[in-house]
């Protein structure tokens, strides 16, 4: 339901040590999709998002979105979004903005029909210090002023131009943000040190259905040739989740399961099967397919129990192609079933590894030695254990993940983070094999 974070905490009993079996299929991504909804804006007609994920984060950006005056409805999988006549963002919702980082990303089309206005803080997981002086540069390129001041974002901006912009950094919702903006200055936009991620692969392809057309997507120079009005009804399924196919991937390793995983975007998984390959993982491919938007390649995945050996080197995450740095924190709870010791360098946020720490009270032995730096020692036989989510997605499947190979039963509570990123993952990992029960508190 839309209004899940108002509801009562809720919470998982996990018996574990079941062997998973059947298949599964991968969602549609949620980062893909926030994106898509943002870019949505821009078009004065009717814009369909076809498979949206049912989950926390598309239902607190739609509650964000109607609070402006956007129609925004489900209609089966799908959302259906209808601008309004004039957004009303002084009436902003500002309790579900700040409960996402994505409300960011709607600063990109509100710009082309207010020139002054006020948007929340960045919200989101807790991950540490998060800079936003990549999207003041950005938009500063382009003539927008953005202005910190209480926990409040001052938006001003004069005549919109095209420009050579170079990003701060290599972020995803900041190259989205960007691109988003440019496609309605006409004129070229040139953006580079551009993060090439599926997300912001999403962005673009949504982009050019909406007539915006977009050079070097999945590089990292994207060249956006930007239309003076979009106005026209349109349809677009967002991409299926690598970060969901990895947690899955890692869950069939961590339970020694034979299962199939359908709709595995393979080119944002390769490197990351790579190394797991290295590490002694078995598995099959299929051939090649394309998904619903006729653009992203998927194979499906068949996993079988195999036996870990930890890498020599040490796991890192870089940008697109490399491992991706929502798919980096499921190396730690592998690595407790890998023989030898596991390093993982999680240097893109100063406090996601101190999550990590949490798996030790499933009986990983691990050392963290500095706010960058996680050690894993395997290989660990795990137990049940209760829990409390730490504030962060990808740290809370983990613990979810260790918790289905900890043979007993464990409890997982306030798991409101994974239901950002997860669509019925309790229901749809029983399908094959789990056994979660859902409670509330």
């Amino acid at each position: 339901m839309a209004n899940g974070a108002k509801t009562g905490t809720i919470n998982f009993r996990i018996e574990g040590g079941r062997k998973l079996h059947g298949k599964i299929a991968v969602r549609t991504s949620k980062n893909g999709t926030v994106g898509v909804l943002a870019a949505a804006l821009l078009n004065r007609g009717k814009t369909t998002i076809q498979k949206a994920p049912k989950i926390e984060e598309v239902f607190r950006i739609i509650e964000v979105l109607e609070s402006i005056g956007v129609s925004a409805k489900w209609r089966g999988d799908d959302i259906i979004i209808v601008p309004p006549k004039k957004f009303d963002i002084k009436n902003i919702d500002f309790v579900s903005a700040e409960k996402t980082r994505s409300a960011l990303l709607l600063i990109a089309p509100l710009i082309h029909f207010s020139s002054r206005f006020v948007m929340p803080g960045s919200g989101g997981c807790h991950l540490g210090s998060r800079t936003i002086k990549p999207y003041f540069y950005a938009l500063e390129s382009i003539g927008v002023k953005m202005e910190a001041k209480n926990g409040r974002l001052n938006i001003s901006s004069g005549k919109l131009n095209p420009a050579e912009i170079v990003l701060y950094e290599a972020g995803d919702t900041v190259s989205e943000l960007i691109i988003t903006a440019a496609a309605l200055i006409p004129g070229k936009t040139i953006v580079k040190f551009a993060s090439a991620n599926y997300q912001v692969q999403d962005v673009c392809f949504f982009l050019e259905k909406l007539g915006v057309k977009v050079e070097g997507i999945g590089t990292s120079t994207l060249v956006v040739h930007g239309v003076e009005k979009i106005d026209k009804d349109v349809s677009y399924e967002p991409g299926e989740d690598p970060i969901e196919a990895m947690s899955l991937i890692a869950a069939a390793i961590v339970t020694k399961s034979a299962i199939t995983i359908e709709k595995a975007p393979i080119d944002f998984l390769e490197l990351e099967l790579f190394k797991l390959r290295n590490m002694g993982f078995k598995y099959s491919l299929s051939k090649r397919y394309k998904g619903g938007n006729g653009k992203i390649n998927l194979v499906d995945i068949k996993t079988l129990p195999s036996d870990l050996v930890a890498l020599p080197e040490k796991i890192h995450a870089l940008p697109y192609p490399g491992i991706n740095m929502d798919n980096l924190p499921f190396f730690a709870i592998i690595g407790t079933q890998a023989e030898g010791e596991t390093f993982i360098h999680d240097w893109v946020y100063e406090e996601r590894a101190v999550e990590y720490k949490e798996i030790d009270k499933l009986g990983a032995r691990t050392v963290l030695a500095d706010p960058h730096r996680f050690y894993v020692k395997g290989k660990t036989v795990l137990h049940p254990a209760e829990i409390i989510c730490p504030p962060a997605l990808r740290p809370s499947v983990i613990i979810l993940i260790g918790m289905l190979a900890a043979k007993g039963v464990s409890i997982l509570r306030n798991v409101y983070n994974i239901n950002r990123g997860y669509e019925d993952l309790a229901a749809r990992l029983n399908a094959i094999g789990a056994k979660i029960e859902t409670f509330k508190e």
